[in-house]
């Protein structure tokens, strides 16, 4: 039943993503901009990367086990609906005038909760509609539609800040979490094995994160690849989370040069996605994340040794970053769909994204009191390089490279 409707299944499924990524990724860069412009601060930058993540990597493991008892169809259509709640309780306050940090930071914060289960859910319920022969292709079409929506997001953003208050702009949201729950409607996503037997009540939540934490424990080549993604993130998210200062700062850019910078990290991610999307490499898919790592280490290091008036090699860099990040993102996941049973998914892509997170955010609390003390493109250096060595360390760790000869 999988191998011939599962095409039909995820059309209608990208569709109602691609809207909500693309409105999702226009109000998000709005507020970046909005707060890079009202503000200059790297820190507040940072506090407000915290306040959309901290949430999620708090409550993240306790969502996993949720996720993997419930409907994932109803989860994904609930964290979709509570966003948009929460976005519209925004819009409505910098209506009223009441444009205060704090308040930025508390809805972030309440839209992280949604994600917490909406991005696990969706995660966890890729295998039981595709054939696992098909798991990597739909991870790189995935990386294409979140490509896409940052290309179009920002410009789509920056065109409505420039026209519109910040209030108004918020409601781009809502509208893709509307069509993103209304496609949900056409859709079955059957319930995994072990989440249909499971019994389990509030007192086992803790038996069962664990359970999510020793089906990672158990595969060491999984656990050193979670360890690494892990510490590329610690380094990813606060370099990207820069791009609009870096380019103000450092390269004396202003509106519009902050729009082209994402837009060619989203053309990067798009290129990347549609390679792996319509190509199925011979590269195992472990090789495939250790060379993004090397890439992505390469174009920020490089990144932060350029000289202002070369923001062109600035964006071809930001490009080649993208490219790499969306193999690399691509090819972590469909490892992880491989390896884990479907029943446990959910529990492993919460704790993954937790895991993930955590790290990100002292790396962000550290990186914006570093960038305003030392300087912008010398964390680019250092984090670049740090990620380049985690590339190449991954080729030498036996277990990590094992790891698909292990599924095979």
């Amino acid at each position: 039943m999988i191998q011939s409707h599962w095409k039909k299944k995820f059309a209608l499924l990208w569709t109602g993503q691609f809207f909500s990524l693309v409105t999702s990724s226009s109000v998000s860069f709005a507020i970046i901009i909005w707060l890079s412009m009202q503000t200059g601060s790297a820190q507040v930058l940072a506090y407000a990367a915290i306040a959309g993540l901290l949430p999620q990597a708090l409550i993240g493991p306790f969502a996993g086990v949720y996720i993997d008892r419930w409907n994932r169809k109803t989860t994904m259509m609930l964290a979709d609906g509570f966003v948009a709640l929460c976005t519209l309780l925004m819009s409505v306050s910098f209506y009223l005038g009441y444009e205060h940090l704090w308040l930025i930071y508390l809805m972030l914060g309440l839209r992280s909760v949604g994600s917490a289960f909406h991005m696990p859910a969706m995660q966890a319920s890729i295998p039981l509609l595709a054939p696992k022969t098909e798991l990597l292709r739909i991870a790189g079409i995935n990386q294409v539609i979140k490509s896409v929506s940052n290309i179009a997001g920002p410009a789509m953003g920056g065109l409505a800040i420039s026209w519109l208050p910040i209030g108004q702009v918020l409601l781009l949201d809502i509208a893709g979490a509307v069509i993103a729950i209304g496609t949900l409607f056409f859709i079955t996503i059957p319930t995994p094995p072990k989440a249909a037997t499971a019994e389990a009540g509030t007192t086992k939540v803790w038996e069962d994160m664990k359970s999510g934490f020793h089906e990672v424990v158990r595969n060491k080549g999984l656990s050193y690849l979670f360890l690494y993604c892990a510490i590329v993130g610690f380094c990813i998210m606060p370099l990207s989370v820069l791009f609009p200062l870096m380019t103000m700062d450092h390269f004396k850019g202003g509106k519009l040069e902050m729009s082209v910078i994402e837009i060619t990290w989203g053309l990067g991610m798009l290129a990347g996605g549609g390679i792996l999307g319509i190509w199925k490499p011979a590269l195992r898919k472990v090789v495939i994340v250790n060379i993004s790592h090397l890439l992505l280490g390469l174009a920020f290091f490089w990144a932060g040794w350029l000289s202002p008036q070369r923001f062109v090699f600035f964006a071809a860099l930001t490009c080649l970053g993208g490219i790499a990040a969306s193999f690399y993102s691509s090819g972590f996941t469909a490892i992880v769909q491989e390896q884990v049973a479907p029943g446990m998914l959910g529990r492993v892509f919460a704790m993954y994204f937790s895991l993930d997170v955590l790290p990100t955010l002292f790396g962000l609390v550290c990186t914006g009191m570093l960038v305003d003390s030392v300087g912008i493109r010398w964390v680019y250096v250092s984090l670049g390089l740090a990620i380049f060595l985690i590339g190449v360390l991954s080729f030498i760790t036996p277990s990590l490279m094992r790891l698909q000869k292990q599924v095979a």
